[in-house]
């Protein structure tokens, strides 16, 4: 049984009964806004796993309601399915636009919508305990979309951006404009920060590594030009804080056994022959 918030936004949330009925057999928790002002009144109140939102009501249309929860970071992971009686493309790539995830068709038929939140909040939760990894891991991690747009960083990245540029959309266009794989740009009190791209994670999207070195640093760092993985980088970062390898398979969600051999690569690119070599240098270059 499910123990998952779902928050439904309808004009007519009378009409949608069946669907509430089904939902809370399922062991949701279901809350209703009627219209799009209501709605984020309800999420200053609570954050809801997922979202059912009726594209087309009076006032704040769906669409407008989403733009503004996907820019606001505390509510920017929850996925948005679309409910809608209009199937035409327009309104379909206008729902995608704003951050829908996925759409259905009303009349909406409750073992549809079912199937699709089990797979969204899913993903959605997979999503962000892996960002959150990396937050309490301190990465400096930044992905960013074809459009110049930034789809997430962690906390560390935002605060490197702010201190290196007047706005975060002048960072992301630095990096996109990047011709080489890893840049440099000096910044304030003699420090340099460094970004390494990690390569595509979506259809047009791209993932960065920053970090900060002081002005007179020479040489490429070792980290910098291992090319570890996002995931090695990940199990490095909590080597160096002394977790066991049981530690970081639960924090990180998978086994001990994959964690040792994400190591094992990890010992292989840095040159070293130790757990406590690659955590010294670890915490040398990440900090």
């Amino acid at each position: 049984m499910s123990e998952e918030v779902i928050l439904i936004v309808d004009d007519v949330p009378s009409s949608l009964g069946a669907l509430v009925g089904e939902l809370e057999a399922e062991g949701y928790t279901v809350l209703v806004a009627g219209d799009g002002a209501a709605a984020l009144e309800r999420l200053e109140l609570v954050t809801p796993d997922a979202i059912l939102l009726d594209a087309l009501m009076p006032g704040l249309d769906g669409f407008e309601v989403c733009r503004r929860l996907k820019a606001e970071p505390a509510w920017a992971h929850v996925p948005v399915i679309f409910m809608t009686g209009l199937s035409e493309t327009a309104h379909i790539v206008a729902g995608f636009s704003a951050g829908g995830v996925d759409y259905v068709v009303k009349p909406v038929r409750a073992q549809e919508v079912l199937a699709r939140l089990a797979t969204h909040v899913r993903n959605a939760r997979a999503a962000r305990l892996a960002r959150e990894a990396v937050d309490i891991g301190g990465l400096g991690v930044l992905v960013a979309d074809a459009r110049g747009r930034i789809a997430w960083h962690s906390p560390q990245a935002q605060r490197w951006l702010r201190a290196f540029f007047a706005d975060e959309s002048e960072g992301v266009a630095w990096l996109l404009d990047a011709e080489a794989d890893e840049i440099e740009r000096g910044g304030p009190q003699s420090r340099v920060l460094r970004a390494r791209r990690l390569g595509s994670v979506g259809l047009g999207e791209s993932m960065w590594l920053l970090r900060l070195r002081a002005a007179d640093e020479t040489g490429s760092s070792r980290l910098a030009t291992a090319a570890l993985t996002p995931r090695e980088t990940e199990v490095l970062s909590w080597i160096a804080k002394g977790k066991t390898n049981r530690d970081v398979a639960e924090i990180l969600g998978m086994s001990p056994r994959t964690v040792n051999k994400h190591l094992e690569h990890v010992f292989e690119k840095l040159g070293v022959e130790t757990r406590a070599a690659a955590a010294a240098l670890a915490s040398r270059e990440l900090g």
